[in-house]
């Protein structure tokens, strides 16, 4: 996904308490502070509904929000994806992100007319995070293809895998895929995303 992809709760950098309520102006709103994250942040967005409503904390790009949000006004559906939860009254929860790319993305509640009355806010990922506890690995690329999200990869040892150099086949989401080139020497960090291995830092 663009805005990154799902957090290891054992990585988080920091939390970010996150309410949603409505107000007596008939407003409903997300209440956090500034969601304002450097990339390759982990963050665990630990969230609590204190209306009287049901509410969901969607994380990603604008244009998927808006796309979602009219797809919802047709067919109210219930997701279970890694970027979003759905919350009964007084139920908490949490979303944990790893925000791999830098861009200005959004948290938003899209059940039908929710989005309307003022549910949704500003993520923004800037500068890369300084991380002196990544080990970035050097390689090769040997081949890309793009239309798998996969490229193969001649390394070095991955020491947060305890793997040893070899050539591997990776996943890699399409902002980090578009700055790839066959031949291109590179740094990158790789780690298991949903059992496959994946870059998810390049440099």
């Amino acid at each position: 996904m663009a805005i990154g992809m799902p957090g290891h709760t054992a990585k988080v950098d920091r939390t970010i308490d996150v309410t949603l309520l409505e107000n007596d102006e008939g407003e409903m709103l997300i209440e956090s502070e500034e969601m304002t994250i450097k990339q390759g942040e982990t963050i665990r967005f630990n969230i609590t509904n204190k209306g009287e409503l049901e509410h969901e904390f969607v994380l990603d790009t604008l244009e998927n929000n808006a796309e979602h949000k009219i797809e919802m006004a047709k067919m109210d559906m219930e997701h279970d994806d890694p970027n979003r939860i759905r919350l009964d009254p007084g139920a908490t929860g949490e979303v944990v992100w790893t925000f791999a790319n830098a861009g200005t993305f959004e948290a938003a509640c899209l059940i039908p007319g929710h989005y309307e009355s003022g549910m949704h806010r500003a993520v923004s990922v800037g500068d890369q995070m300084a991380q002196a506890d990544v080990e970035y690995t050097s390689g090769t690329i040997k081949k890309i293809d793009a239309k798998a999200g996969k490229v193969t990869i001649i390394h070095g040892p991955l020491v947060n895998l305890d793997m040893p150099a070899m050539t591997m086949v990776f996943r890699a989401d399409e902002a980090i895929m578009a700055k790839m080139a066959e031949g291109q020497d590179i740094e990158f960090v790789a780690d298991r995303v949903k059992g496959k291995l994946t870059v998810t830092q390049m440099k």
